[in-house]
């Protein structure tokens, strides 16, 4: 007998049966796309972060009982607002582009983040390629289910002249989406105990994120707004030029550049 910590074990609901096919079908994809030459990139929001003089667990090095003196409360303050860090990592890179929201996590502000990182990288480093693989969850701004998701991403495939692959993680395994350990834990080791006082500060430490495996980070601020609840009509929607997998094309499809 002894002190144990919980353990988080229990599902609410079964695993979907092809949960571990997915898992190897995301992994053959990506490797195929990478020997052609293709980028492959890990995407996803980080949690949004109050902006403010508010406690950030972790601790840093202080002088003798001179601890940093942060807000007793976490309500965020409205004319500093929250900042949405959206991140794209490229797997076999090992590189991280971050761009800093400061408005909603909406899926026109998820493929804008995919398009800054084109602009800045992708266009000079994959000059070659003939798509752009993108392995997400599938719940929020970039959602399998989302029809907005699809339409914008349309949008950029025509833009790069260049075809985008989807691979979605299911929901309850996106937690092993690349980005998440390879990009967000590192960030957020790197500011732990930093009060996130302002944007700027915000952007300096995830620019700064290094690792000795070689780890580096580019960090863009995006200061649009972008307008929550827009809809995507049928006949938008159809005008997709989507290409489903054979394997689960709820889960897996190809945004197709239109000429």
């Amino acid at each position: 007998m002894g002190c144990r910590l919980i353990k988080k074990t229990l599902t609410v609901k079964p695993s979907n049966p092809d949960r571990d096919a997915q898992f190897e079908y995301i992994n053959d994809e990506t490797k195929k796309a990478i020997a052609e030459g293709n980028p492959v990139l890990s995407i996803d929001a980080k949690k949004k972060e109050n902006i403010g003089n508010f406690k950030n667990n972790g601790s840093t090095y202080q002088p003798h009982r001179t601890p940093v003196e942060v807000l007793d409360h976490d309500f965020p303050i409205e004319e500093l607002g929250r900042a949405t860090p959206f991140g794209v990592y490229d797997v076999f890179k090992n590189r991280g582009f971050v761009s800093v929201g400061l408005s909603g996590d909406t899926a026109v502000f998820a493929v804008e983040a995919v398009r800054k990182w084109w602009y800045a990288q992708g266009v000079v480093e994959y000059a070659g390629a003939s798509k752009v693989v993108l392995t997400c969850g599938c719940g929020g701004s970039n959602g399998n289910r989302n029809r907005l998701w699809k339409f914008e991403l349309q949008k950029l495939a025509n833009e790069i002249g260049r075809g985008i692959q989807v691979l979605h993680y299911l929901s309850g395994t996106s937690k092993w989406n690349k980005v998440e350990h390879r990009l967000f834990a590192f960030i957020s080791k790197n500011w732990a105990g930093v009060p996130l006082v302002s944007v700027a500060v915000i952007v300096g430490l995830i620019g700064a994120t290094k690792t000795e495996g070689g780890l580096c980070v580019r960090c863009v601020l995006d200061e649009k707004t972008y307008e929550r609840g827009l809809e995507v009509s049928d006949e938008e929607f159809d005008s997709i030029s989507m290409v489903k997998d054979d394997f689960h094309g709820e889960w897996n499809y190809v945004i197709c550049q239109k000429t």
